[in-house]
């Protein structure tokens, strides 16, 4: 499907963003850092900054990029920032609501290959946004819906089994969205969404998350009294 706008139009969005919005770029990407570190951590916290961090740059994401600079070229636009906002308010509830969006790292390929995914939405996929264009003002930053939903899909694949799977359903259907930039526009880094996409989908549907420390044991008192009785 052809974009209704034009490859210079579809840059001149980023560069009016990041001319409007500095240096918010470097804030949300310290954010991002910080969720990082804090993802791999053993912080009591970690829960619920990693997804209140979350939540907060999709509803960014869709008020700010979606809805202010990117809708007055393709108005469309004004859906997907309601559904980025949607999908932030949904990780907000999760994490501090129903208390469902628990993450763990235990140094396992899967978790280290969830790494690779946050920091490539973090740093790699600026950086090569930046070699390609060869202009800072046209550089696509983490906090910006293709490198963020790439990172998204590896906090998500570092999250339990108490994992609500609905919040994989708007990420997905952004891949389809935003892979047409690598498409038609010369984006090529936006060829990872796919691959995170595939990757995070099927794990997370098989339902191979891990089970928190504490419930296991509990799991494992529950049959170990069933015996004792019998």
């Amino acid at each position: 499907m052809k974009a209704p706008f034009t490859t210079e139009q579809f840059f001149l969005v980023f560069e009016e963003y990041n001319t409007s919005v500095f240096p918010a770029q470097l804030i949300i990407l310290l954010l991002g850092l910080i969720m990082f570190w804090v993802v791999v951590s053993k912080q009591k916290v970690k829960d619920q900054t990693v997804g209140g961090i979350l939540g907060i740059l999709w509803i960014w994401m869709g008020a700010v990029y979606q809805i202010r600079f990117f809708a007055i070229i393709n108005p469309p636009a004004y859906a997907f920032g309601s559904l980025f906002i949607v999908h932030g308010i949904f990780i907000l509830i999760e994490t501090f609501g129903r208390k469902k969006l628990v993450f763990h790292y235990n140094g396992r390929i899967k978790d280290n290959l969830s790494l690779f995914f946050i920091l490539f939405g973090l740093i790699i996929y600026p950086a090569i946004s930046f070699l390609l264009e060869g202009n800072l003002s046209h550089t696509i930053s983490f906090g910006l819906p293709c490198p963020t939903t790439i990172a998204t899909f590896g906090f998500f694949m570092l999250a339990d089994k108490r994992f609500s799977k609905y919040l994989l359903i708007i990420p997905s259907l952004w891949v389809l969205i935003g892979t047409t930039a690598a498409l038609q526009f010369g984006v090529y880094q936006d060829f990872m969404l796919i691959l995170a996409a595939v990757i995070a989908n099927t794990y997370i549907l098989r339902n191979k998350g891990d089970v928190p420390k504490k419930r296991k044991n509990q799991q494992m008192l529950t049959v170990k009294n069933i015996f004792e009785r019998r």
